[in-house]
């Protein structure tokens, strides 16, 4: 398999890890889960996790050709379209982005304005759809559960999971939003699970379990199938699901899930301005 060059950039504020992947023979670049600050106490919006990736991609004089997001992040807001004007690129979602926009835009009450096609992405990957990276092939893999978006990117030997899959040692992602399905999540591991042990793992978030002292992003195929504390082999779909509907259960919403989703259904795009020139975000009340 071809070996890409990744770089990470992490957001502690949100846990996020963020990426750029490149091929070293043309220098063509891929940005998976960009990031958006926001100050949900101020409703102020700024930049500088964004302008980190961008001042490398710069420095490092890659051509960036893709400005994907795994899914419709619930935990931070996409930097996409702020990375596509700054660096170019098609920006990219599964397109099952248009049952999540069907969703959330009934939860949001959007409005006729709000489009529930995707098109507000320049590209819609369907399940093994194959793309380039430069000179390295890229497959999108459709990897649903945790929302019914979720893409997995195996670009060369390097699989980008969104939150489908954390750190061995932290487990698996939540399937308690809407559209979410804890036997639809374990089916997808196993997809992932089915590739080259040797292939590189990059989540999109870590927690620092208790008992490691550093945030991490890499792991392999191999050390999930043998490790992770959820779903590691052994384990089969009904006690996973058991497992992760009980967990699911006592978790808090993200803080962030309703500025976050209503802003990323749209590719990253603020609500457009009301009559007096202000942006506005929607709380719905004792909906979700």
């Amino acid at each position: 398999m071809q070996r890409p060059a990744v770089k990470a950039f992490f957001d502690e504020s949100s846990h996020t890890f963020s990426y750029v992947v490149w091929d070293p023979a043309t220098m063509k670049a891929a940005v998976l889960d960009s990031v958006l600050d926001y100050d949900a106490a101020a409703g102020r919006i700024r930049h500088a996790s964004a302008d980190a990736l961008i001042a490398f991609v710069q420095s490092e004089r890659l051509v960036v050709e893709w400005v994907i997001d795994t899914h419709v992040h619930a935990d931070h807001l996409s930097a996409a379209p702020y990375v596509q004007a700054r660096l170019g690129g098609r920006l990219g979602i599964g397109e099952h982005i248009r049952t999540v926009q069907d969703t959330f835009g009934k939860l949001f009450n959007a409005g006729d304005e709000f489009r529930r096609d995707g098109s507000q992405f320049d590209h819609l990957f369907s399940d093994g759809e194959r793309y380039m990276v430069g000179s390295i092939e890229a497959t999108a893999i459709h990897t649903p559960g945790h929302t019914p978006a979720c893409m997995t990117h195996l670009v060369g030997d390097a699989a980008f999971v969104g939150d489908t899959l954390f750190m061995p040692d932290y487990g698996t992602a939540r399937c308690d939003f809407p559209g979410g399905d804890a036997g639809c999540l374990y089916r997808s591991i196993q997809r992932i699970f089915a590739l080259p042990d040797d292939t590189r793992i990059f989540v999109c978030h870590d927690y620092k379990p208790a008992g490691r002292d550093v945030f991490a992003h890499e792991t392999s195929v191999a050390a999930e199938r043998q490790n992770n504390i959820h779903v590691r082999g052994g384990v089969d779909e009904a006690e996973f699901v058991a497992m992760r509907t009980q967990r699911d259960a006592t978790l808090s919403m993200p803080q962030l899930i309703l500025p976050a989703v209503q802003v990323n259904m749209r590719a990253g795009q603020l609500p457009p301005a009301e009559d007096n020139g202000v942006r506005y975000l929607k709380i719905p009340l004792d909906a979700i």
